[in-house]
């Protein structure tokens, strides 16, 4: 049997998956790293090349114990958007930061005194400074002149995996337009942001590749190093939202995804790049040349979730341990009798998307009442639940709204698309028709539809897609919910405001907000 291998680097870990050819998943290796703060900058946060590429290599290893290296037709690579290495003129990797590193704050103060600049470069590449690399590139600059001056290439962290692999240095317009130096249109490097930004256009040397064509092979040293066969194809991967929608065989126009993690992606494909004239809404290439994607981002549904589990229900993981469950499931099951609208309780984490002032108010919960029946953990959870809907319901109006696309679907898939309880909640606040696949891992099956289309396993995205992606279980919005929910999205909204308010005031303290906010 032959075999597809995935490699995916994500914010806190990094994944070795064996697809079969049909998509599949056989056999995963997962391995935690930690991100190197640099103590003489604050909110520096390193991705530490040395010792993640070990982690890589015993990950590759542990899924070599029970398939041979002979049998692997080909490798991808994913991984989190807008980190990004550094490499000198011997194409050495001198430099990489993870994608919530910090430390460049005065630089985006420096460059938001130019009003105009961040949504001049927006109409271009889709970005804001929030997560994009000016600032940081700009930070390098006034603070690290020697790396600064060293460096002759720059690429994502899925391109450094494959050049680890024996890849030479190139960069895929789905993860590489993330940085903010794109452009939309052009799907390369635009020199026009270089010269408004101050950046040497040295930084754009890699060329640009698109998801899906081969870069390389491996070569005698990772062989050695990973026991992968020396000569395996290594073709193009790209970020790991893009390809979380190819993995859920979202392949044409208006095909619309929510990716429930850590973060909630919502991603709408576009065929061409429209840009939000108020910048609210990131706008990436997507990892099909012909299509880009709108993408709203709410904030933390998976890490609130973690927490209000870990700080309130200690109880339910020890008797989640003991019934071969998880404490995630019983809570669940039990919110099945809080009525829709969860007593009109009021969570307050994420607010929508606003790209361009990104902020999010104190986490709080409001409107509760003393009343043991109604206001509970499990109401408290279910309105977590309902909450992380409402938000990505806002922010697919938003996308709906300036596009003119008309959503009739999505697809939901990630960790959260495993509990049909939040599957149904999504169908009824957006009252849409919510589609899940057997795959929840779908970045990583993305990853792996990229290498069968390199090695021509088949013809093209759409094939793979429609070949490697299984359907699974279709939620339909239940009508009597509709008016409930429509009501309590005003609800939230009007609040939102006041404690956004509040926390601009000083008076709170803000969950998250961007970089020089």
């Amino acid at each position: 049997m032959k075999y597809i291998l995935s490699l995916d680097a994500g914010t806190g870990s990094v994944r070795a998956i064996i697809f079969d050819k049909s998509g599949n998943q056989i056999i995963e290796s997962q391995r935690e790293y930690i991100h190197k703060v640099n103590p003489k900058y604050q909110g520096s946060i390193d991705f530490d090349i040395e010792n993640n590429w070990k982690l890589i290599c015993k990950c590759i290893k542990d899924v070599l114990k029970q398939i041979s290296p002979n049998d692997i037709l080909a490798i991808s690579t994913t991984s989190m958007r807008e980190a990004f290495v550094l490499y000198d003129e011997n194409k050495k990797p001198i430099w990489a930061c993870s994608n919530v590193d910090a430390r460049a704050y005065q630089e985006t103060i420096d460059l938001r005194k130019n009003k105009e600049l961040e949504k001049d470069t927006y109409y271009i590449s889709g970005q804001t400074f929030s997560l994009g690399a000016i600032p940081r590139l700009l930070w390098i600059k006034n603070n690290d002149k020697d790396i600064y001056n060293k460096a002759c290439y720059l690429n994502m962290l899925s391109d450094w995996i494959a050049v680890e692999l024996g890849a030479d240095i190139f960069i895929d317009p789905s993860n590489g337009s993330t940085l903010g130096l794109f452009n939309l249109k052009t799907r390369n490097f635009d020199k026009k942001i270089f010269e408004m930004s101050d950046l040497d256009f040295k930084f754009a040397n890699a060329k640009v590749l698109e998801s899906g064509t081969i870069i390389g092979e491996v070569n005698n040293k990772a062989s050695k190093e990973t026991g992968l066969k020396e000569g395996t194809k290594i073709v193009m991967g790209g970020g790991d939202a893009q390809l979380g929608t190819i993995g859920v065989g979202a392949v044409n126009e208006k095909d619309t995804v929510i990716l429930g993690g850590t973060f909630w992606q919502q991603e709408v494909n576009m065929k061409s790049p429209i840009i939000d004239k108020d910048a609210r809404i990131r706008i990436n290439c997507s990892s099909i040349s012909d299509l880009w994607q709108a993408e709203g981002i709410a904030f933390y549904p998976g890490l609130v979730a973690r927490w209000f589990r870990d700080a309130f229900c200690e109880d339910l993981k020890e008797i989640a341990k003991k019934n071969n469950t998880n404490a995630y499931k019983l809570l669940s099951d039990k919110s099945k009798d809080i009525p829709a609208g969860c007593y009109e309780i009021i969570p307050i984490f994420s607010d929508k998307m606003n790209y361009i002032s990104w902020k999010h108010a104190a986490p709080s919960f409001i409107n509760m009442t003393i009343d043991p029946n109604k206001t509970n953990r499990y109401s408290l959870f279910k309105s977590i639940m309902e909450n992380a809907a409402i938000v990505s319901y806002n922010n697919i109006k938003t996308i709906e709204n300036f596009s003119n696309i008309n959503i009739d679907y999505l697809t939901f898939a990630g960790g959260a698309a495993n509990d049909s309880v939040w599957c149904q909640i999504l169908a009824d606040v957006l009252q849409l028709e919510v589609r899940t696949t057997k795959v929840k891992e779908a970045t990583a099956l993305g990853a792996a539809i990229c290498a069968c289309v390199g090695i021509n396993l088949y013809k093209d995205f759409y094939e793979a897609a429609d070949i490697c992606v299984k359907k699974d279980i279709v939620y339909y919005p239940d009508k009597n919910n509709q008016k409930v929910y429509a009501n309590l999205i005003n609800k939230f909204n009007d609040v939102y405001k006041i404690q956004l308010e509040l926390a601009d005031k000083n008076l709170t303290t803000h969950m998250w907000k961007a970089v020089g906010e």
